[in-house]
């Protein structure tokens, strides 16, 4: 299996109006929840063709508008009579099915505002006023084509059996147009400030989002000279960003995804971002717009702003492409760069990889130690290989994860892969540091990397770790490192013949085997299937978690969590944990060095690691493997 290489940010017209067509016109993301799919699909609809016919109307009587716009009685008025009636419904429809969810499924999530109860109230009316106005004229002037507005004729035989008469009508109907139409001036009038905003902030919000891979944060340029780095005051933010906070609808579908809050921590993506726009419309209101108001200290506070695990579970979800984590990391960028201030366990993780090179802030001539007895190969600069095997910091660094790498390790060299490592001159890939918001040490790690890297002629860069996958392939591009890089589950697939797993017969691995899909290489890096398809080719009891795949449930290592103290009784991985046990998991596979020891880290807080066995699929497959000799 290969694996494009994104590049960095481009200006590409034709992705952009696709989006615009799939995402804005068409809602793909929005129908991923099924009844407020249907719901917002015919709210959106209806509302979009009454304005615009509201729009020919003025036309047609020349209000408003310096031209008058004739419709011809024929086809083309049949339609949009026709049209404009099924808009109506479909208003009617979305409004009743927005109070039913409101006052009767009440999901957790979802926000209630007044500016919720204000529109589906507008509308309401607006659709009734339409539709008696539609009758007024249909009963008063009895044209031959009134079947056409079909609902407008229904509302006008219920108005004549109840007594109206078309002399009445005649007389009622400029009534019922003037609120007709000053309904609909109202919406209009109100719209930027009530959630209604979002019609015309969500399509130019995705036309104009940015192009970069998902899993790549935005490069800090000419970072030597720039005075402040990161994001202290709301107009320090860029404009295409300020039209995400208003753009945000206030849905709550980050919310209800995100691990943070699911744990009871003190963040939530729809409060971060709602909180940003807040305080951008009071700067203008305050401040003409010319102010630089200070952002406010619960933004930066640290149960707050080092919560978010930068999971990508909000990215996934946001029906209008918002990036809820890349905020996070420019408030994070601004503490860490500008002021200083952050907590104790980051500042010690960003000091270790300073001096020392890696987050664990172990010695940097320790790091091929696990590779001891292995006879792996060390490339040195003019040397070729087909495999650049990036072994990172958690397979030198940590204990566990080293016996992870040295069974990868014995199946390339079962399967006779020619590959070879960097050994002493191989760099942390800076991953931890940027998420954590210091670009600074990340760029010169990087920077070192891409120059080793460049020394030795290779095919394509295999890493165990997600996190240095999602590095290397989406965000050394911006660094100028351009190489193909693969995840060690995509290199075990192609090499399952050369391995024999077919004559896997099950029996290293005893019990039901549920897989656990890191978010660095499942939504990040869109990779779901290799992992399993290797498990299923071992011959593996395999059985899904509920939450897995894309709506996989975070570890909580990411975005830096793996240093980060959190309160016991609001970890992330103890929930994570708790979905292997609900399907009576006897072993969690991994493909991550980070999720394998969050897992552990899980069992042992519940005195529960005799019960329950953690282990990366390059061990699974080794095991799996033995117990075929046996």
């Amino acid at each position: 299996m290969t694996v494009e290489t994104p590049v960095t940010e481009k200006k590409q017209i034709w992705p952009q109006v696709r989006d615009f067509f799939v995402y804005s016109i068409f809602q793909l993301r929005v129908w991923k929840k099924i009844y407020p799919g249907i719901m917002h699909f015919l709210l959106f609809w209806g509302v979009s063709i009454q304005i615009i016919g509201t729009a020919i109307n003025l036309m047609q009587m020349k209000l408003f508008t310096p031209f008058e716009l004739t419709i011809p009685r024929e086809g083309a008025y049949f339609f949009y009579e026709w049209i404009m009636d099924l808009a109506g419904i479909f208003i009617l429809v979305g409004v009743f099915m927005a109070v039913i969810r409101r006052l009767v499924m009440k999901p957790k999530y979802l926000g209630y505002k007044w500016d919720d109860y204000f529109a589906v109230i507008l509308l309401t009316l607006m659709a009734l006023a339409g539709f008696t106005t539609e009758a007024m004229r249909l009963t008063s002037a009895a044209p031959n084509w009134s079947e056409y507005s079909f609902m407008g004729n229904i509302v006008a035989g219920w108005y004549q059996s109840w007594g109206l008469t078309p002399e009445i009508a005649f007389r009622l109907q400029p009534f019922f147009l003037l609120v007709h139409t000053f309904l609909g001036l109202t919406f209009g009038a109100t719209l930027p400030f009530t959630k209604m905003r979002h019609m015309l902030m969500a399509p130019l919000n995705i036309l104009l989002r940015p192009r970069r891979a998902m899993g790549a944060l935005e490069k800090i340029e000419d970072i030597e000279n720039i005075e402040v780095l990161g994001v202290g005051n709301i107009n320090e933010f860029s404009s295409r960003e300020l039209l995400s906070f208003d753009a945000c609808l206030d849905c709550g579908r980050c919310e209800d995804v995100c691990p943070a809050t699911a744990s009871g921590m003190n963040y939530s993506p729809r409060t971060l971002l709602q909180g940003l726009r807040q305080n951008a419309f009071s700067s203008l209101i305050r401040k003409n717009g010319n102010g630089s108001p200070e952002l406010p200290a619960e933004m930066f506070a640290e149960g707050t702003l080092w919560a978010c695990t930068t999971c990508g579970a909000c990215l996934t979800r946001c029906p209008i492409f918002i990036r809820p984590p890349e905020r996070v990391v420019d408030l994070r960028r601004y503490q860490t760069l500008s002021t200083g201030e952050m907590p104790k366990s980051v500042g010690d993780t960003l000091r270790n990889m300073e001096r020392q090179g890696n987050p664990w802030g172990m010695p940097p001539q320790d790091r091929m130690k696990w590779a001891e007895g292995l006879n792996v190969r060390e490339l040195a600069p003019g040397d070729e290989t087909d495999i650049l095997f990036f072994a990172g910091c958690a397979a030198a660094f940590d204990e566990r994860n080293k016996k992870v790498t040295q069974s990868f390790v014995k199946l390339l060299q079962k399967a006779n892969v020619d590959f070879g490592v960097l050994g002493m001159d191989e760099a942390c890939c800076g991953e931890t540091a940027r998420r954590m918001g210091h670009e600074y040490i990340f760029q010169v790690m990087a920077e070192q990397n891409i120059e080793i890297f460049n020394e030795i002629k290779f095919k394509r860069i295999v890493s165990q770790c997600p996190h240095c996958l999602n590095t290397l392939k989406n965000e050394y591009p911006q660094m100028g490192g351009n190489f193909e890089v693969i995840h060690s589950s995509q290199l075990l697939t192609e090499i399952a013949d050369d391995l024999s797993l077919d004559q896997a017969e099950g029996n290293g691995v005893q019990g039901r085997l549920t897989y656990h899909d890191s978010c660095y290489l499942g939504r990040y890096n869109g990779e779901y299937e290799a992992p399993r398809d290797l498990l299923d080719k071992a011959k593996t009891d395999r059985v899904e978690m509920a939450r897995c795949g894309e709506n996989s449930f975070c570890c909580g290592a990411g975005g830096g969590g793996m240093w980060v103290e959190t309160d016991t009784d609001k970890r992330i991985n103890q929930r994570r944990l708790q979905d292997a046990l609900d399907v009576k998991a006897d072993v969690v596979a991994t493909a991550c060095p980070y999720c394998l020891t969050m897992f552990e880290d899980a069992l042992n807080s519940k005195g529960m690691s005799e019960n329950i066995q953690v282990l990366d699929i390059a061990e699974v497959l080794e095991k799996q493997l033995e117990g075929a000799k046996e």
